[in-house]
């Protein structure tokens, strides 16, 4: 029964920390990547569908994305939409294509995202905390079925493991942060 315990926490904690990596995929870096659209979506036909659903996205150079819609007729929706989500661009529509040309980032945005990367890790270590704490609520059902010593190494474990999850969120941090400052 602890196993099982332990093997959720894990699943759980390793759940959180592909959550934090997604996360940081939104976050831009000295060269453009296409899941700064992920976030981004348009109204087609009356559903609010991801940007990558109703268009093909390309990255062209380490400077500019190139949104091609499949239907001519989201040409104005996509711009539309890409203009509200606000990430730093204007789109510019030649009537084929919505191309966003993202400029050198400045040291200012640069320090800016690795507060927000600072930020998804902090909210990544809150979640994992909270899957210990579930843990340790299974384990203390379980006081009159093991013995205190038995109790007291299951919590030992759970800590053991929540110590590697938040070990491993500061490493992905720290590789975070140096690749959002290279230059």
């Amino acid at each position: 029964m602890l196993n099982e315990i332990y093997k959720t926490q894990k699943e759980n904690s390793e759940k959180a920390l592909e959550a934090l990596r997604r996360d940081f995929t939104t976050l831009r870096t000295g060269k453009v990547n296409v899941r700064i659209l992920d976030n981004i979506f348009v109204n087609y036909y009356g559903n609010q569908t991801p940007l990558n659903q109703v268009a093909t996205v390309l990255v062209t150079d380490a400077t500019t994305i190139t949104v091609t819609p499949w239907e001519k007729s989201m040409l104005k929706t996509v711009e539309s939409a890409i203009s509200a989500a606000n990430i730093g661009v204007n789109p510019n529509n030649d009537g084929e294509t919505v191309k966003l040309f993202f400029p050198p980032m400045t040291i200012e945005q640069r320090e800016d995202n690795v507060k927000k990367s600072k930020a998804m890790g902090e909210k990544a270590k809150v979640s994992i905390r909270n899957i210990r704490k579930d843990a340790n609520d299974d384990v203390k059902k379980l006081e009159k079925e093991y013995s205190e010593d038995d109790i007291k190494r299951a919590r030992d474990e759970v800590q053991k493991i929540t110590d590697d999850y938040i070990e491993k969120v500061e490493e992905a941090l720290k590789q975070k942060e140096v690749e959002l400052l290279k230059v």
